[in-house]
């Protein structure tokens, strides 16, 4: 005889639901009945995000359930790393057309050992049917001490601009996934692997709390994220085109995708700060504490929206729009 179908809460209790660990005294109650409870320390604020990602816009139907179970995670904990919050805990909220037990076990994998990695409990959230794909939305709740969140209005005139790591990566990942473009095998990995297993910068974020004056994570531009630093914080931007760092290999591409990718393409996940020009030593100890190489690609200004200069310090053409689900 067939085994029978797992249904809702046999599938929460089986791939979602564990104790919580010992000595969490933030978290009263977890998984398993109407509510969380939860407490944030003395002297201490809750910063919370939510993200939804949908097959076919945010992911592709045929990814690794494990890698998808990571960056479902990574990319709220990389708001959390962008406010300068440590993180506590999270909720999922998974809609599917089917139960797939073997897809449930790689995802419940990824998504859980994301959370391990960054002492992030799962606290709670719901599952449905989905009658179009995969729906998955995930809030992550971190805590910060109360007044030094990094907040996107901090900037100001004669800031230095920062960005960790390397850009344009994940979007050279996602041509390479829709047959747009093409790679030798070690770039095509590296590219995918920056595009399905982000890493969020939480200890950069941290380490920035009391050096950082503004803070957004790269997620759907450098060019459109650093706009809504400057449009919070009522300032303008130069920006030098050489300093962006870019890896080897998309250096190697033609000028027109790396600029495309590097300036315009999302899913890096990396961090983009403002700090003070006499910063700059605690800024790179922050980041040494942090193991993450941080870039100085510019400067904050008064006035003049979004400038990018070439190597001769001339300005180039180029749109600096986010993402936006809503435009084309």
């Amino acid at each position: 005889m067939a085994a029978e179908p797992l249904g809702e809460f046999e599938l929460i209790a089986r791939f979602f639901t564990r104790p919580v660990p010992p000595g969490r005294q933030d978290i009263a109650l977890a998984v398993g009945d109407d509510c969380a409870l939860l407490q944030p320390g003395p002297g201490e604020q809750w910063a919370v995000s939510t993200d939804t990602l949908l097959e076919g816009i945010h992911f592709l139907p045929t990814v690794d359930p494990a890698d998808l179970g990571h960056k479902a995670l990574a990319v709220n904990l990389s708001d959390l790393a962008a406010c300068g919050a440590t993180p506590r805990c999270c909720f999922l909220a998974l809609a599917l057309p089917r139960v797939d037990e073997g897809w449930l076990q790689s995802f419940s994998g990824g998504f859980l050992a994301m959370a391990d990695a960054h002492g992030c409990v799962l606290a709670g959230g719901d599952t449905t049917r989905s009658p179009q794909g995969v729906v998955i939305t995930v809030t992550v709740m971190g805590v910060v001490p109360r007044g030094q969140a990094l907040l996107r209005s901090g900037a100001r005139p004669g800031d230095d601009i920062w960005v960790s790591g390397n850009l344009g990566d994940a979007a050279w990942g996602l041509a390479l996934r829709r047959g747009e473009a093409s790679a030798d095998a070690a770039g095509a990995r590296s590219a995918i692997e920056r595009l399905e297993r982000p890493q969020p910068r939480v200890g950069l974020g941290l380490a920035l709390r009391g050096v950082a004056s503004g803070a957004i994570d790269v997620s759907d531009g450098l060019l459109g994220d650093l706009g809504h630093i400057l449009e919070r914080s009522r300032v303008g931007a130069r920006i030098l085109w050489s300093r962006v760092p870019r890896s080897d290999g998309l250096r190697r591409r033609p000028d027109a995708e790396q600029l495309r990718w590097a300036l315009q393409g999302g899913d890096d996940y990396e961090l983009l700060f403002t700090a003070p020009a006499q910063g700059r030593a605690a800024v790179e100890a922050a980041a040494g504490a942090a193991g993450v190489v941080v870039t100085r690609i510019g400067e904050i200004t008064p006035t003049g929206g979004l400038v990018l200069l070439d190597a001769a310090g001339g300005p180039m053409d180029t749109a600096p729009r986010a993402f936006d689900h809503f435009r084309p």
